[in-house]
């Protein structure tokens, strides 16, 4: 089972006088990346809200959100009236020497340190609804990269299937290759010298050594096996991005080696579809936890 590290998880706590909503975004990552926003009151927290993304997520360029709405009379917020006039007479002042009308009020208020948070000690009964909170937006997000990475598995068995494919397809090319090599030997000796004076022995010593520094039989039982081994490898517990990573790098050895040795057009355009296909793989495992 393979896990993508693309993943949003998101759950909403009702309590007394307030609403509080978490959602987390994640995306690939070869460490754990984290970023946290969530209101001063909350920032105590924060190891053991990295702790709970490093349980679950485990890595991934992570955004972690914590949002608080107050209801009723219970705001936070305070409102710093000597910095909120002061940004109003500046507004004032531009806007009068610009010849330009503007609504001051609501500009003044999104301006920095004007709304103040409130410092308030967090209660833990609070905390534990909070943390549930947290969890539950996790799973989400879990279980959300649990099914991008089914998606992902399905991919990856369509296109090892047509790498392996492509490798077969190589076989009556490679046999036909023996002729033609044979046929072309003999036509530049005689071409050199007289054909009466030519060696039998020598020259299928010759070609028997050509034969060889072309053979790719080798090749094609490793790559086949490195073909099994991902497949296996897709199917075992827990998600193996970075050993199908290691897979796909004895794949390509393989692959490359095949083309260095085809001196066959037709083998070659079979090497670079298995290439092409191969390419793609990477691409996706870098979104693979």
């Amino acid at each position: 089972m393979i896990k993508s590290m693309t993943g949003f998880g998101k759950a909403i706590v009702e309590l007394p006088g307030k609403k509080i909503t978490v959602e987390v975004k994640s995306l690939n990552s070869k460490q754990l990346d984290a970023s946290i926003k969530m209101p001063g009151t909350y920032k105590e927290k924060d190891l053991e809200i990295r702790s709970e993304l490093a349980k679950i997520l485990e890595r991934g360029k992570i955004d972690f959100y914590l949002s608080v709405e107050i209801s009723g009379d219970q705001s936070s917020y305070t409102i710093n009236k000597p910095l909120a006039i002061h940004y109003y007479n500046e507004l004032k002042a531009l806007a009068e020497e610009v010849g330009e009308k503007a609504e001051l009020l609501p500009m003044v208020l999104k301006m920095p340190d004007v709304l103040k948070t409130c410092r308030e000690e967090i209660d833990e009964d609070e905390w534990s609804h909070v943390i549930k909170a947290i969890d539950e937006a996790l799973i989400h997000a879990d279980k959300f990269r649990i099914e991008e990475g089914a998606l992902l598995e399905k991919d990856f068995t369509y296109r090892i299937g047509l790498i392996k494919k492509y490798a077969e397809e190589v076989i009556p090319f490679e046999k036909a290759r023996v002729t033609t090599l044979r046929e072309r030997i003999q036509k530049d000796i005689e071409e050199m010298t007289d054909p009466s004076k030519l060696d039998p022995n020598r020259f299928e010593q010759e070609l028997i050594y050509y034969i060889e520094k072309l053979d790719i039989t080798e090749e094609k039982v490793r790559l086949n096996k490195h073909i099994n081994y991902f497949l296996n490898t897709l199917k075992e517990e827990g998600s193996q991005g970075k050993k199908l990573g290691f897979i796909t790098q004895e794949l390509g050895r393989e692959i490359n080696t095949m083309g260095s040795k085809a001196n066959d057009a037709d083998i070659q355009k079979l090497v670079v579809q298995m290439k092409d296909e191969l390419e793609k793989i990477k691409e996706q495992l870098m979104n693979i936890l």
